[in-house]
């Protein structure tokens, strides 16, 4: 068993990726309308392009939009990708005008830094050690 796809509830589509592409620098796999303005969108990571996907999905549900914004004024991250330094993404994500919500901090063996994706979820960044 592999995981294959996961989500993360989005306000709007092309403003998501706009940012998972264009910014965080992920790959966009899939863009299939699927009625009214919705469209089945998912990312990869350019590193692996036959990996997990990442569904940007329309966050309109009523439960999907609680869960959200109770994770968001808790600052728990809905999700954690994986980059090689979290400092130096952190530079640069912060040089393109990303909002941060924690600094690169020191949690044990990793190093972690949380942001806004500017769709209504805070993403977690972790570097683990060599």
């Amino acid at each position: 068993m592999k995981i294959r796809l996961t989500s993360v509830y989005v306000d709007d589509q092309a403003v998501a990726e706009r940012f998972y592409t264009d910014v965080l620098g992920f790959v966009k796999k899939h863009d299939v309308p699927v009625g009214g303005r919705d469209r089945w969108l998912t990312v990869v990571s350019p590193d692996d392009p036959d990996g997990p996907e990442l569904l940007l999905e329309p966050a309109g549900h009523p439960a999907a939009r609680a869960y959200r914004e109770a994770l968001v004024a808790e600052g728990i991250p809905l999700a954690q990708f994986a980059v090689a330094d979290v400092r130096a993404e952190y530079a640069r994500l912060r040089g393109l005008g990303v909002r941060f919500t924690q600094e690169p901090v020191e949690a044990g063996p990793v190093t972690v830094a949380v942001l806004d994706d500017t769709c209504g979820n805070l993403i977690q960044l972790v570097t683990e050690p060599g």
